[in-house]
């Protein structure tokens, strides 16, 4: 298409271009053939091609009131409200964004040039140019002020809207509406009717009244054909003095209005949708049948600074998408009943008095952004440092960025008793009740790295850091002492490790210490230095595990001797990409439950690190790891101790290069021996300690 046909002006050119796309050859023929009868200095006729080229004449209808009332106003929120008017708006503002008539910004507002918004009103004022009453649509001031003084208007009004100055009030009569019987749309900024309301159009699906200033919306002024009603900035105590049924009654916006006490009776709002109550500072109570709403996708009582309690019954909305407390400063608790918001995608709460999070919260799979309790982002980011600070409440400060690096996280999950969840508890006591944490990651080598920013966030402290305790002049101070953690059914096979290793720490020497070894058919043994140990579940189906004995070596000054040394256990399933968390009371009280979550993720061949997690100022020499069956492995072994020294390959240095890989070999085949893997075992430990010790 030439650029002289469009007056010069990109606007036009895409405007056009837009609605002669997909065409026929024809169509472009006769369009061109008219764009050169017109002058080019008649731009809006070349534009008005466009709104001739719509196809029916509803979506003419919803471009125009676009143009007049609509710019700058959310696309849901139109859509609603000209559905409402029978206009099909869906799929009308979707052909107009096409063609380049309307454009849809960021926030989903709707936008337009200019040039596009003239040219919709001259169409308008074109209807009847000397006679305003006459007109579908009036916007224009000094038009709605005489149509409405001198009682002109007609059937033909379908929309109005009338805006004054901040400053001034307009009085205005009820009369004058009277003859204005098929009007949809109304608008009035700071406007006072006085006379009979029952002279309204009954057609009105749209009612933004700025400014309303009676306590309470008259009762005769009973639109059951409404679909949004906004009077912000409004002078109401109550919304209605009795409820009145409002089947199609989709937006509730009575935001700034500061003398309202207390929400309106919600049961003859069935189908509401949005209810904002923003900045009413009054607001004391909302109305327990608010959670009766079937179709309520969200709900804004933003600095609503006097309310201090939502009711039990909101958090039973499934429905519910945004729920926004910013601001709400009394409110200082959330009902773990708000895992039933199966629908909740955004909770906002900046600015209240809630201090704990809900621990239901993580089991929302629909929720995506928080701000809470000092987090927040994308539930992605905020989720794995709530874990933390559940699983450690007595660190003093906590992250508030994902340790997990975001993106690497694909799930998050709580194992529970429900059968002992106290909702009501402290944060303490409820802590009690947590039992574990399971992280699925997508990939071994995002295992990896994420495990070591996880355990850098958790403990604020690097693994050189805790070996430092054993060397130089502090080792006469150090006493070596052991921890047995049972998982499982065990109960025979720990007393005989007991004594065998009470046996070997009676002369507290670390380089004579040597811990059991396999002794079938009750264990198979797995050692390393260090705070983890590596293991390959065994493959022969004829064995059936019964439970993990942890045996831990570890040493402190005797200034630091403490009774509750362990602070968490991590259970890694390379082959799986998963982590489980335990806390140090779950690991000291292992249960059939705990005992159950844990196998269902360990299968035949699964490469797996068991991690302890120790308080600062206590070095772990040892941990090993002692696999119960209930009948003989077949396998061939060789006895190996471990022997405390660290050879002269541990001690050197890691590079700051080095990186963690996994070894192919490490997915085993069924035919290897056991004392084989744990070369390979010992190997990764190795290199694992390693990634994790570099800073």
């Amino acid at each position: 298409m030439s650029f002289a046909y469009c007056g010069g002006l990109p606007v036009a050119l895409e405007v056009l271009g837009s609605s002669l796309y997909e065409r026929t050859e024809e169509e472009w023929i006769s369009v061109l053939s008219k764009l050169k009868r017109i002058p080019n200095d008649h731009v809006q006729e070349k534009l008005r091609i466009s709104h001739d080229g719509l196809k029916d004449d509803m979506t003419k209808d919803i471009f125009l009131d676009i143009c007049c009332f609509f710019i700058g106003k959310d696309r849901g929120d139109v859509t609603e409200i000209l559905n409402g008017c029978g206009l099909y708006a869906g799929i009308g503002i979707t052909v107009l964004a096409e063609k380049s008539l309307v454009k849809i910004e960021k926030n989903n507002k709707l936008g337009m040039y200019d040039l596009i918004r003239d040219m919709g009103r001259e169409i308008v004022l074109e209807s009847s140019a000397k006679e305003p009453g006459k007109r579908s649509r009036l916007w224009f001031r000094e038009d709605v002020h005489d149509v409405l003084t001198k009682n002109t208007g007609t059937e033909t009004v379908e929309g109005l809207v009338l805006k004054v100055q901040r400053t001034n009030r307009v009085i205005l009569s009820t009369d004058s509406f009277k003859d204005m019987k098929k009007m949809r749309l109304l608008e009035l900024d700071r406007a006072v009717l006085t006379g009979d309301y029952r002279y309204l159009s009954k057609e009105l699906r749209w009612v933004y009244w700025q400014g309303f200033t009676f306590n309470y919306i008259p009762d005769e002024f009973y639109q059951g054909n409404l679909v949004v009603i906004d009077v912000k900035y409004s002078s109401i105590k109550q919304v209605w003095k009795e409820a009145k049924l409002l089947d199609k009654l989709k937006i509730l916006n009575v935001s700034y209005s500061r003398y309202l006490k207390k929400s309106p009776d919600f049961s003859k709002l069935p189908n509401l949708e949005k209810v904002i109550m923003k900045n009413c500072p009054s607001l004391s109570e909302v109305h327990p049948s608010i959670g009766d709403l079937k179709n309520i996708l969200l709900i804004n009582l933003k600095d609503c600074t006097d309310l201090r309690n939502l009711p039990r019954k909101i958090y039973q909305l499934k429905t519910l998408k945004t729920l926004i407390l910013s601001g709400c400063s009394k409110i200082d608790e959330l009902d773990e009943d708000i895992v039933q918001m199966e629908s909740l995608t955004t909770l906002t709460a900046k600015g209240t008095s809630v201090k704990q999070v809900p621990y239901s919260i993580l089991r929302l799979k629909s929720i995506g952004y928080i701000f809470l309790c000092g987090y927040e982002g994308l539930s992605r980011d905020v989720f794995p440092s709530l874990i933390w600070s559940w699983m450690s409440p007595t660190v003093n400060s906590l992250p508030h960025t994902s340790p997990f690096g975001g993106k690497s996280l694909s799930l998050v999950s709580l194992d529970v008793e429900s059968n002992i969840m106290d909702y009501q508890s402290s944060m303490l006591t409820s802590l009690s009740k947590l039992r574990s944490v399971w992280v699925q990651c997508q990939s071994e080598i995002q295992l990896t790295r994420e495990l070591r920013k996880f355990i850098d966030d958790l403990y604020d402290v690097k693994f050189n850091e805790l070996e430092t305790t054993s060397h130089g002049s502090q080792i006469s101070n150090l006493s070596f002492r052991s921890l047995l953690i049972g998982m499982g059914s065990f109960q025979l096979v720990i007393d005989t490790l007991g004594k065998s290793i009470s046996q070997g720490l009676a002369t507290n020497c670390p380089s004579n210490f040597c811990l059991p070894d396999d002794n079938y058919p009750s264990w198979l043994a797995y050692k390393s230095e260090g705070t983890s140990v590596l293991f390959q579940v065994p493959e022969d189906s004829d064995c059936h595990m019964k439970g993990i004995i942890l045996c831990v070596v570890y040493s402190s000054t005797i200034e630091n001797i403490v009774a509750e040394c362990l602070t968490n256990v991590l259970i890694i399933n390379y082959s799986k990409c998963t982590i489980k968390i335990y806390k140090r009371d779950t690991v000291m009280s292992f249960n059939d439950e705990d005992w159950k979550g844990l196998t269902s993720n360990l299968e035949p061949g699964d490469n797996v690190e068991i991690f302890v997690a120790f308080g600062r100022g206590l070095s772990v020499k040892v941990t090993a790891a002692y696999l119960i069956y209930d009948h003989s492995v077949i396998t061939e072994t060789e006895p190996t101790n471990m022997n405390m020294e660290p050879s002269q390959e541990d001690k050197l240095q890691p590079s700051p290069n080095a990186k963690m890989e996994l070894s192919p070999n490490l997915r085993r085949d069924p035919s290897q021996k056991v004392n084989k893997n744990k070369d390979i075992f010992t190997k990764l430990a190795k290199r694992t300690r390693q990634c994790l010790c570099l800073n």
